[in-house]
């Protein structure tokens, strides 16, 4: 099987190791480099697919768009199928009209849910306990097309964004390397997904990791860990930015700090010795152990309190 791998970031890596073992890679459809660094100091930064790519020997191609240029490079690589993993762009009618195999495209949810493009973020926020990966047929509908292959992955309620998105990425290789399989064998046949099922995550922006505190402790819990690496959760303590580093739902039954329950959300109630600082929530409290002030270095909550002796009894919140 002679394949078009496309894909950007690093869940798309043990896929593309897996079928480059297996299969003759014609070549690998990558993003544009981006830059690394700020101002003068900014460097072209290729992407982990790209590197990958590069190490194996492989032809890599980095094309803005997906336009008639785009198509005649991928037409001249003569390709069976086209394989997308965390490619982020969309694949015309005409572009996947060069492939007789057409295009699949992994997916790391258990479609229909968590269609778009943050669906690990997406189901961490909301407290899952299962999610998985999907190969599906590239389709018009953004990961609407007809599933070939599912498998499951039960999470325990610790997890984080990049330690699922490797343990989807690893899952996802071997239900893709199945796929490709089935497809050229001719016995592996989609099935319709049911769209009135369908949920949908969008893009992440900066201000989504901003904490707003008449939450409950454990969905702020939550975004702390579905927001790894960006954005990031963060608050502010009058008008400068404080990034909230490692923060836990407190569960002590007692002693319980005073004003749990009468103070507004975002008060920090007290300095708990192993916990941490102490802040109300819309239900529950947060206990903060890692903590980083604008402009200043990261620490934990003993060093915060020393330098910072007014923090406690203090009110966080503002606006992003």
């Amino acid at each position: 099987m002679r394949i078009l791998f496309a894909g950007s970031p690093e869940i798309a890596l043990p896929s593309l190791k897996a079928l480059a073992a297996r299969h003759d890679i014609a070549g690998v459809f990558t993003s544009p480099d981006g830059l690394k660094g700020r101002g003068k100091a900014a460097r072209p930064q290729p992407s982990p697919v790209a590197l990958e790519a590069e190490r194996a020997g492989l032809r890599v191609f980095k094309p803005p768009r997906l336009d008639a240029d785009a198509r005649q490079t991928a037409a001249s690589l003569g390709a069976d199928i086209l394989v997308s993993v965390a490619y982020g762009r969309i694949f015309g009618p005409r572009f996947l009209a060069l492939f007789p195999l057409g295009g699949i495209n992994l997916h790391p949810s258990l479609l229909p849910a968590y269609r778009g493009p943050s669906p690990i973020n997406a189901c961490l926020l909301r407290g899952d306990r299962i999610t998985g990966v999907t190969v599906i047929r590239v389709a018009a509908e953004v990961d609407g097309g007809d599933i070939l292959l599912q498998s499951a992955y039960p999470l325990e309620g610790g997890e984080t964004a990049p330690g699922l998105g490797e343990a989807l990425g690893r899952l996802g290789a071997e239900i893709l390397v199945q796929a490709v399989a089935g497809l050229a064998a001719g016995r592996l046949k989609g099935r319709p997904q049911d769209s009135r099922q369908a949920s949908y995550c969008g893009a992440l922006k900066k201000t989504d990791g901003f904490i707003r505190w008449d939450r409950p402790a454990r969905e702020i819990e939550r975004a702390f860990r579905a927001y790894l690496p960006w954005p990031g959760i963060y608050t502010r303590w009058g008008e400068r930015r404080l990034n909230i580093l490692k923060p836990a739902v407190y569960t002590e039954e007692s002693p319980r700090p005073a004003g749990e329950g009468t103070s507004p959300p975002g008060t920090v109630l007290a300095l708990d010795r192993t916990a941490g600082f102490l802040v109300s929530t819309g239900e529950g409290i947060l206990a903060i152990q890692e903590l980083q002030l604008e402009s200043k270095k990261a620490g934990n909550f003993k060093a915060f309190a020393n330098g910072n002796p007014d923090f406690t009894g203090s009110l966080l919140g503002g606006t992003p």
